[in-house]
């Protein structure tokens, strides 16, 4: 096996990218040029005992968390220690991160690694699977009893415009936002795939060892069916979004017990399914 460097931060020394450039702007009878930044995205390869599993289009930073949530979403771990290495190889870019399990998981996760591998794209974070019926194979319906406020819920949507760094200079990230059961902010992330910043939060909390502390998540995004799946792999009931889910995130929804709601004004909550979790009017 390579000699791998294990981080807790991936993202040390890796400034977050951004891009700018010259554009124009158009108006009747009027051009003018005006520079702006654009987020930035490269390709992360993910490489599970010694294999190519998966490309991912993402934007740098936060790799090391963003791969241990993609490997919980995945199916292949269920606890940090399934984890035998996580790192860079020493010789190669930073594009590229190794996964190594321990002998017990990487048993329990035959089926999953024996998957043909598949490119991630930004838009869609199941790109190449071969049915949508594998989703279901790793998640099981929601059992916990958690309800919230929905005043703490608008409270906590509140948190998107505090804490997005880059979508005011760019307009073209997304963000995930973790709480706990108290409306704490406990983890964060921000990427150009609505996917990737998913992975990127969860695996934050996860290599901590505090996700299972969390209550509610909040996404800039709409709600999608890879998106249910990863929150439910993680044990997330609560799912609130900017916009309304895809048909397919409903269904899945349903099928998982849980809650997914948007907002439909400024006081105003659209509650999907599960609506026993959110109290109020």
């Amino acid at each position: 096996m390579n000699d791998l460097s294990h981080m807790a931060d991936s993202g040390e020394g890796r400034a977050f990218k951004t891009i700018r450039c010259q554009t124009q702007v158009r108006r009747v009878e009027v051009c003018r040029a005006r520079d702006l930044d654009f987020i930035g995205e490269e390709p992360l390869l993910i490489r599970v005992e010694d294999r190519e599993y998966s490309v991912v289009m993402r934007t740098p930073g936060d790799e090391l968390a963003h791969v241990a949530g993609f490997c919980l979403g995945e199916g292949m771990v269920n606890d940090a220690s399934d984890f035998k290495s996580l790192g860079y190889d020493a010789n190669l870019e930073p594009n590229q991160v190794h996964v190594w399990l321990t002998d017990e998981a990487r048993e329990k996760a035959t089926e999953v690694l024996e998957r043909k591998p598949f490119v991630s794209q930004t838009s869609c974070g199941v790109c190449g699977k071969e049915m949508i019926r594998d989703l279901f194979q790793t998640v099981e319906p929601a059992q916990d009893q958690f309800q919230i406020p929905i005043e703490q819920v608008f409270t906590c949507m509140a948190g998107l415009s505090k804490t997005q760094k880059y979508y005011p200079r760019t307009r073209g990230s997304h963000a995930s936002l973790l709480f706990d059961r108290e409306g704490e902010l406990i983890s964060f992330a921000e990427d150009v795939g609505r996917h990737n910043g998913l992975d990127k939060a969860i695996g934050k909390a996860f290599l901590e060892g505090i996700l299972d502390r969390v209550g509610l998540l909040v996404l800039s995004s709409r709600i999608s069916f890879e998106l249910v799946q990863k929150a439910s792999r993680a044990g997330i009931s609560i799912m609130i979004s900017n916009s309304r889910p895809t048909a397919l995130a409903v269904d899945m929804g349903r099928a998982l017990n849980m809650t997914l709601a948007f907002p439909a004004g400024d006081n105003e909550l659209i509650v999907v399914c599960g609506g026993h979790r959110i109290l109020g009017n």
